[in-house]
């Protein structure tokens, strides 16, 4: 079994979806991240960077439990574990990795930046707001490019960067983009959203989501409770 530390997010939806397109055994617990739960003990003993997701896997690679943190990791682990996902050949297998790092330095950090910058941030600073805008606008065009010579970012088959990718741009939106201007991107990105598993996916915990409105959980998120060393 499968315990899932997450929240709904686009990094805790990856993991919900993966486990979903792979049909593993899994328990999901719910972290608040608005209400601090990712600075206990408990949860710091699993995910010492004090963010979701998490995943202690009962019957780790030895027989013994094992957990991890970082979702690009817990992708990789469950592609491992399930035999799917990742690419049969060494090529395959770069490949998918090559398009996952990207996301994982690139897609999710700037696109959270912009997202930030755009609705969270407590002032409208137009500098923050044009380069994470024109950086998300320029990640879409990587992404748009790559899928006008392949069906998916690694290529013929459908794989953990896509998993990774795909719930980041479900807010597109609040990061000030035109499906028009990235047509391609808008094929892949319908067509995975069309998945059963990846609905399942993204309905994990989205009932338990609340709207950063208060203080305490702006504090909690973006103030000094996030900095402090533990």
């Amino acid at each position: 079994m499968i315990d899932v530390y997450s929240a709904a997010t686009p990094n805790g939806h990856k993991i919900h979806i993966m486990l979903e397109e792979c049909d593993l055994p899994y328990r999901i617990h719910h972290i608040d991240i608005g209400a601090g739960d990712q600075f206990t003990p408990e949860f710091l003993a699993i995910s010492p960077n004090n963010k979701i997701p998490a995943i202690v896997d009962s019957e780790g690679p030895d027989g013994e439990p094992m957990s991890l943190f970082e979702s690009g990791a817990i992708l990789v682990y469950l592609a491992s574990k399930a035999g799917k996902f990742l690419g049969n050949t060494d090529r395959e297998k770069f490949t998918t990795l090559q398009w996952l790092m990207f996301q994982m330095g690139g897609v999710g950090p700037m696109l959270g930046q912009a997202h930030h910058f755009r609705v969270y941030a407590p002032e409208k600073i137009e500098y923050g707001i044009n380069r994470y805008t024109n950086e998300a606008r320029r990640l879409y065009g990587v992404i748009d490019k790559r899928l006008a010579e392949s069906p998916y970012l690694a290529g013929e088959q459908y794989t953990i960067a896509d998993i990774a990718t795909f719930p980041w741009l479900r807010s597109w939106k609040n990061q000030g983009i035109d499906w028009a201007d990235y047509p391609h991107a808008k094929r892949w990105f319908d067509e995975i959203a069309a998945r059963p598993a990846v609905q399942r996916g993204v309905a994990v915990l989205t009932d338990l989501r609340k709207p950063l409105t208060d203080d305490k959980a702006r504090e909690t998120l973006f103030g000094a409770s996030q900095y402090a060393r533990r």
